[in-house]
């Protein structure tokens, strides 16, 4: 397996880089304040984190609310280092595409298309391709900068790549048979992309489709025991053999059946850990990566709709401080209905029935056309909405849901090119009715390869943070922490977002793109953003 930050990038090819300019652990501002201290190794920061607490009077019902302050400590290590991430199923549409997005970046490659020629950018994700407001100007105009520059980060060129599929064709033929790119950017890159080839993985036929099984000629033999073995080996090679200070694992693979938690096989880290020494048949291939990848310190992130962070990876993950983060990627249909329904409910439009059908014909879709990988797909889909429902019990009264229909179907002659239909209906005012309807063709792949770049970007950021909380009564300095092992913080980049034990899931998107903006402003000591804007509404 060769990553592809081994290939040498001249001179010329560097300067000709759109998005070569930046590089990693740059930001675009320092903070003037007592409370943020700048050293060699490191950003600190003071932080008080204004919250409401609200209680209720037991003789009168009446609602009391309580403003309070907790002072956060937040220490950023600002030297990124060299940082590599290996993507489960790298062979297949999402992982080929990825690669060689971030190659052609890399290296400055453009290709020609029917309007011209196209530069190579990095468009669709929140971290390269979008900013935050900083704060206002002496003339109280807006000033942006942008989201990767805020604290430092890791900078997409600079990931070293490699990873694990059942099937072992290369890079370059697997990029061709994916169909995602345009032919041209395809022939400019095979040469290199050719010298790419995965690693054996994990294959257990009753997780995925019987339709997959042509491709399963790459796989670990051997027991389960001996396989969670090969993988932390594969792990520790990687870091190894590239000198990386971190490795990210990313499932990126086939979506599996859902596995059934079992009292003493997968409910605790020990019982699971047991269950592999055994062979036990709910073990599944992903379960088998984030044991893998935690017991070799490495963060984990599922970016398919399975449970694979059953509660045993967790508590495992818990016990040795290591990330874990899922589920699944939220590209096109998903992040829209996450976007319409918070605006219904906040609108005081009372959504009762959500039907969403989409066809596609990638290898996802084929996948999907068993019914009991549809099911995992269906689930983490149909809890978009849960949380937004739940917050107004001025429309919706306690249990009461709107109907919620998801449809999936395998047409092979659109390939890549999901089609989704999307029928929104709502009581509006006096018993009226409203429908919305919507029609959206999502490049799936193209959309989802940024999610795996900012996933790995804020996944590889928190494991240089951490925190620790201050008060008048401490005796001695509290110590330094790292952020809970679940990290809902990606809840921006999923569907179905895993958070930590007995937290609320919040899946309305402004939300979670406000909480990564404004926690990612607590590191470095600045307020959260709000759009209050009273410099604009009052007289000064």
């Amino acid at each position: 397996m060769s990553p592809i930050n081994n290939i040498t990038v001249d001179s010329a090819a560097a300067a000709a880089a759109t998005n070569g300019a930046s590089s990693s652990g740059v930001t675009a501002f320092k903070v003037d304040s007592p409370y943020v201290r700048y050293s060699e190794s490191s950003i600190e920061s003071d932080y008080l984190y204004d919250t409401t607490v609200v209680s209720r009077d037991a003789s009168t019902g009446q609602l009391k609310a309580k403003p309070t302050k907790v002072h956060y400590q937040f220490q950023t290590k600002t030297k990124v280092g060299r940082v590599g991430l290996m993507l489960v199923g790298w062979a297949g549409n999402n992982g080929t595409t990825v690669t060689a997005s971030i190659l052609a970046n890399k290296k400055g490659i453009s290709w020609e298309t029917r309007k011209g020629t196209q530069e190579p950018n990095y468009f669709g994700s929140v971290m390269m391709a979008s900013t935050v407001k900083l704060g206002v100007d002496a003339n109280l105009n807006d000033v942006y900068v942008p989201f990767n520059e805020v604290v430092p980060m890791v900078h997409p060129n600079d990931i070293v790549l490699g990873g694990w599929d059942i099937n072992s064709m290369n890079i370059g033929d697997a990029m061709r048979r994916a169909q995602v790119l345009p032919v041209d950017l395809q022939r400019r890159l095979y040469d290199e992309l050719k010298e790419l080839k995965p690693l054996p993985s994990v294959y257990y036929p009753d997780f995925i489709a019987a339709n997959q099984e042509e491709r399963a000629d790459n796989t670990i033999k051997g027991t389960k025991q001996e396989q969670l073995d090969k993988l932390r080996q594969d792990i520790r090679d990687f870091k190894q053999t590239n000198e990386l200070d971190r490795v990210v694992v990313m499932w990126t693979a086939n979506t599996e059946r859902y596995a059934d938690i079992i009292a003493g096989v997968n409910d605790t880290a020990d019982n699971l850990l047991k269950a592999v020494n055994e062979g036990h048949a709910e073990v599944s291939p992903s379960t088998l990566f984030a044991l893998a990848s935690v017991l070799e310190g490495a963060p984990f992130v599922n970016g398919s709709p399975q449970n694979t962070l059953v509660p045993g990876v967790i508590e495992l993950a818990e016990r040795h401080r290591s990330f874990v983060g899922g589920d699944d990627f939220k590209s096109g249909q998903t992040k829209i209905k996450s976007v319409l329904a918070e605006f219904l409910v906040n609108a005081g439009i009372k959504p009762v029935a959500i039907t969403s059908y989409n066809h596609l014909g990638n290898n996802d879709g084929c996948n999907l056309s068993a019914p009991a990988q549809f099911r995992s797909k269906e689930i983490s889909k149909s809890s978009v909405v849960d949380d937004m429902v739940g917050a107004n019990n001025l429309l919706y009264k306690k249990g009461e849901h709107p109907d919620h229909t998801i449809v999936i179907k395998y047409v092979p002659s659109v390939g890549d090119s999901k089609r989704a239909l999307d029928e929104y209906v709502s009581e509006i005012f006096m018993g009226g009715l409203n429908t919305i309807s919507i029609y959206n063709t999502c490049e799936d792949s193209l959309l989802a390869s940024p999610l795996i770049i900012d996933l790995f970007m804020m996944t590889e950021l928190m494991t240089r943070v951490s925190y620790r909380v201050k008060s008048d009564a401490d005796a001695s300095e509290p110590e330094w922490a790292q952020f809970h092992s679940v990290l809902s913080i990606l809840s921006y980049m999923l569907k179905a977002p895993v958070v930590p034990p007995n937290t609320p899931v919040v899946n309305a998107l402004a939300k979670q793109r406000m909480a990564m903006e404004n926690i990612m402003r607590a590191f470095v000591g600045l307020p959260p953003n709000n759009e209050m804007l009273l410099e604009h509404k009052a007289f000064h």
